[in-house]
């Protein structure tokens, strides 16, 4: 799939996505949600992509919200409210259209891996936090920058740094919209690592989650996904659930086999497990 604001190329099973509006440090425009959503909502089912590449052209991955596209939201006028109306429409689901484009990362099957250059603001971080794994170069500028602007983090926030770190810490990011390099947000766990060229570890990590069993990867995250804040029953039963449904599969057979007679495996496409 091929748009002016977000493309996407397969190769070897794995998607390099990239935010396409350079000369904007890919700014978010009414537009670029759009593209975003769409790039994330038609990977959904390719069951030949075992791993995306999330990254972003130009000289920095994404500067948050174009606020040249959304100036009227300080003016208090009709098209304030048109604006802000249309970044809240849930379109009878459980997100908004603003919380979409970092959603639809994390819902994603198969892991997504964001790889972050120069700027990471706002909105940006938030995509950015939708991502399963986050590589950085060392010399990134982070933050949760919404306080500048007298708004909260509202793309889906909630749900993705409660799992990085302490409420506290999270708290004191969010209040002064501080502004990280790399090795800063590695140390506070709003990326994975460091790396002096982000990309290339990007897609090698990419290329190694390819290698393995695209079954088993995603019944990984699956239950990362829906056990990591759930009782303790209900995470042992996924547990149980998944490994039972993967033992004696096409795909866990032929990666017994290819550790036994010392090959790279041959794996099938990805089962469906939306419905488990």
């Amino acid at each position: 799939m091929n748009t002016d604001l977000v493309t996407i190329e397969v190769s070897n099973g794995i998607a390099d996505v990239r935010l396409n509006r350079a000369e904007k440090y890919n700014a978010l425009s009414h537009d670029m949600f759009d593209a975003i959503i769409a790039a994330g909502q038609s990977l959904a089912n390719a069951s030949d992509v075992s791993a995306v590449v999330l990254s972003g052209n130009g000289r920095g991955f994404c500067a948050g919200l174009d606020m040249a596209n959304f100036a009227s939201m300080s003016d208090g006028s009709r098209q304030s409210h048109a604006d802000t109306s249309s970044l809240l429409a849930k379109d009878g689901q459980i997100e908004n259209r603003a919380q979409r484009p970092a959603l639809v990362w994390k819902r994603l099957p198969m892991p997504v891996i964001a790889s972050l250059h120069g700027v990471v603001f706002g909105g940006g971080c938030q995509i950015a936090l939708g991502a399963d794994i986050r590589i950085a170069a060392p010399d990134i500028k982070m933050s949760i920058m919404e306080v500048k602007w007298g708004l909260v983090p509202d793309m889906s926030m909630t749900q993705t740094l409660r799992d990085l770190m302490p409420m506290d810490l999270a708290k004191e990011l969010t209040f002064t919209g501080r502004v990280l390099n790399g090795h800063q947000a590695k140390d506070v766990g709003m990326v994975t690592r460091v790396a002096d060229d982000p990309f290339a570890a990007a897609m090698a990590l990419a290329e190694e989650i390819a290698g393995k069993s695209p079954d088993a990867v995603r019944a990984s995250k699956l239950l990362y996904e829906r056990a990591w804040h759930a009782d303790e029953r209900t995470g042992l039963a996924l547990e149980a659930s998944l490994q039972a449904g993967l033992i004696g599969t096409a795909n866990q057979m032929e990666a017994v086999k290819a550790n036994f007679e010392k090959r790279p495996p041959i794996f099938e496409p990805a089962a469906d497990l939306s419905q488990k």
